[in-house]
C-alpha cells in the first residue's frame, strides 16, 4: 500500500528504514529525460525509477531485440522478444509494475522534436554521437538544463577486452569544458576512444551508476567535495579519474 501522492505503487521502505526520507526528497523533481535506451540508458532508467522523480521520459525509436536483452536489467522472455516491441514500450511496461510516471516516446530526438526536452529538469544522454546529439546539447544549454552524457569505448586485444567509460556533466554554472576539450563526441572519428561498439552488461551498468551518482550529487543527495564535471573509468588499471572540478 502507498499514499496517493507517491509515484510508487507500494511503500518505499528502503528510505524509511534507513531514516533518509528527507534526503531522498531532494530527488523529487518534476521531469527527467533519458535519451537512448540501449544498454547504459536502460540501466539509468532502472536506477532513476527507484527515486521519487514525478515523470521519467524515455526517448528511443528502436525495437527491443535479443541483443538488447543481454545488456539490459531484468530477464526478458522469448514472448517479450517475439512481440518486437519498441524499447521504450517494453521498458515502460516493465517499470509500470513498480511506479507511475514512466512516459514512453517511440522516437529519436532530432530537429523536428527538440521541444520535447524543453521542460525537463535534467537529461541523461545515452546515445551514440551524431549531428542530432549536437542539436540536443545546444538546445539543453540554451534552456539552462543540466545534462549528463555517457560513453564507453571497449576494444579487444590478445583475447581480452580493454577500454574506458566516460561520464561528462554540463550544468548552467559549468559548460565550457565540454566544448574546449571536445568531451562529447558528435560523430565517427578515427581517434575517438568511444566509437568502439563492444558493450557488456556489467560495464553498461557501471557507466549508468556513475552517471546517476553524479546526478544525485547535483541534487544534493550525495556529498560532492570535488564537484567534477568529467570522469573516466579505465578498466585495465581500475582507475577512476576525476577532471574538470568546479
Amino acid at each position: 500500500m502507498t499514499d496517493g501522492d507517491s509515484v510508487f505503487l507500494y511503500l518505499d521502505t528502503a528510505s524509511s528504514r534507513a531514516g533518509i526520507g528527507a534526503v531522498t526528497e531532494k530527488l523529487h523533481v518534476a521531469k527527467v529525460a533519458i535519451v537512448g535506451l540501449g544498454g547504459t540508458g536502460s540501466y539509468v532508467l532502472d536506477l532513476v525509477a527507484k527515486t521519487p522523480v514525478e515523470e521519467i521520459h524515455l526517448f528511443d525509436g528502436d525495437d527491443f531485440l535479443s541483443h538488447n536483452a543481454f545488456r539490459a536489467p531484468g530477464a526478458a522472455s522469448i514472448d517479450d522478444l517475439n512481440k518486437r516491441q519498441a524499447k521504450v514500450d517494453y521498458l515502460k511496461n516493465l517499470y509500470d509494475r513498480f511506479r507511475r510516471g514512466i512516459v514512453a516516446h517511440r522516437c529519436n530526438i532530432d530537429e523536428s522534436n527538440l521541444k520535447l526536452l524543453d521542460d525537463m529538469h535534467s537529461v541523461f544522454l545515452c546515445m551514440d554521437g551524431s549531428e542530432s546529439k549536437k542539436l540536443i546539447v545546444d538546445r539543453l544549454e540554451a534552456r539552462q538544463a543540466c545534462f549528463v552524457d555517457v560513453g564507453m569505448g571497449i576494444g579487444e586485444a590478445n583475447g581480452q577486452l580493454y577500454g574506458q567509460l566516460r561520464v561528462t556533466t554540463s550544468t548552467p554554472s559549468q559548460r565550457e569544458h565540454v566544448h574546449a576539450r571536445n568531451l562529447i563526441p558528435y560523430g565517427d572519428s578515427d581517434d575517438n576512444p568511444y566509437d568502439t561498439n563492444i558493450q557488456v552488461a556489467d560495464l553498461n551498468a557501471l557507466n549508468a551508476c556513475l552517471a546517476v551518482v553524479k546526478w544525485k550529487k547535483l541534487l544534493g543527495f550525495y556529498c560532492d567535495l570535488q564537484k567534477e564535471h568529467h570522469c573516466v573509468y579505465q578498466i585495465d588499471g581500475n582507475h577512476l579519474i576525476n577532471e574538470e572540478s568546479a
